[in-house]
């Protein structure tokens, strides 16, 4: 019985007439670039997370450029962003010309460690981007206090927490914006490439807007230079489709760890920590283990699928090499890469899934400390 690292058909199968209508009725109304189903789904997701303006665009990706751009951040800019992400956290504040500077994260829960941000700050900071990662929410009181007292902007990253909450307030709605991704694979995923912007702030709300459509305020009324970056028609209309669902999603996924929690008590592997008063939301549930690619192996032969996020903390990848960083610089982060093991979690997975799974690790250690 093979065990998928993420099972889409069967979230598919779930709602599946919910998706086949949204699907048609987008090809009924040749509602393929903007329209209606963008709107609607714009709303919706501005109800759910609780702010006043969602703006769609291409990708998350994007959406953390286009943002950085509208505040102007560019040449000889710093941006503070954590060493433990995904290249977008970084990749967005080269390519608007800005350098991102790395602070090292908290071991446990992977997100930037608050107690490190004011020393990374000079004259040439503009903001921070905590993100936040596998879908536990980073620091936000704290890290709103920093940028309040040095005058920064903060750019919430939460690609990866789609609902997650701190103390019963949802991410997303603590910095002066905030970054989504609707990659296929996330809590909320489109069937494609899809992402958003969120903010309270109107001026800034016009400003992205406009950037993500080739800069016009109105068809051929181009203010600026903008870029083609814009939600289509039908993933807007899958996205509508799926986002009802979220929250239960969510809850299964948040059940399903703590069963691996459970399970996984009494183990070697060191399973994931989540802080009092905060929602992790688990779009991956991240163990770690000083044997991971003999685990791998074992899980793998058992037709278990594994994937490891990420093997190469950014500081350490080749596009920051010319930057020399040294292990000492971002100790936590450094240890994390080579330890981290991202197992099957979705809300689909039962719980004979589970516990095979868990029966596995357990069998593994024992036959490795007996070997």
């Amino acid at each position: 019985m093979k065990i998928p690292f993420v099972d889409l058909y069967a979230q598919y199968q779930s709602i599946k007439k919910e998706i086949d209508a949204a699907i048609e009725q987008t090809i009924v109304n040749s509602s393929y670039i903007g329209g209606a189903a963008v709107k609607n789904f714009e709303q919706s997701f501005a109800s759910y997370v609780g702010v006043k303006h969602v703006v769609a665009c291409g990708n998350g990706t994007d959406s953390m450029e286009i943002i950085l751009k509208a505040w102007g951040i560019g040449e000889g800019d710093e941006v503070i962003v954590p060493a433990h992400s995904w290249i977008s956290t970084s990749e967005a504040v080269g390519n608007v010309g800005a350098i991102p500077v790395f602070v090292d994260v908290e071991a446990d829960y992977f997100t930037i460690n608050v107690s490190l941000i004011e020393q990374a700050i000079t004259s040439r900071t503009k903001a921070i981007i905590p993100v936040h990662l596998y879908g536990h929410p980073a620091d936000m009181p704290a890290i709103m206090d920093i940028a309040q007292k040095h005058g920064l902007k903060v750019m919430e990253d939460c690609a990866q927490a789609h609902g997650a909450t701190i103390h019963g307030k949802k991410v997303g709605t603590f910095g002066d914006a905030a970054s989504y991704s609707f990659y296929p694979g996330k809590n909320l995923g489109a069937y494609g490439d899809a992402g958003c912007m969120t903010t309270d702030d109107d001026t800034l709300a016009e400003t992205i807007r406009m950037i993500a459509n080739h800069g016009q305020k109105g068809k051929h009324n181009h203010l600026i230079e903008g870029r083609n970056s814009r939600l289509d028609g039908l993933q807007a209309a899958i996205l509508s489709a799926k986002l009802p669902h979220l929250e239960e999603w969510t809850e299964a996924r948040i059940s399903n760890a703590a069963m691996y929690t459970k399970l996984l008590m009494g183990s070697t592997v060191k399973t994931p920590l989540v802080k009092e008063g905060y929602k992790h939301v688990h779009h991956l549930y991240v163990i770690k283990t000083n044997n991971r690619e003999e685990l791998v192996r074992l899980l793998k032969e058992n037709d278990i699928e594994t994937a490891v996020h990420y093997p190469v903390a950014l500081p350490f990848l080749p596009c920051y090499a010319d930057r020399h960083f040294q292990p000492s610089d971002f100790p936590a982060a450094f240890a994390n890469q080579s330890q981290i093991l991202s197992i099957p979690l979705f809300a689909e997975l039962t719980m004979e899934q589970i516990e095979r799974i868990a029966s596995l690790v357990h069998s593994f250690e024992h036959v490795s400390v007996q070997g």
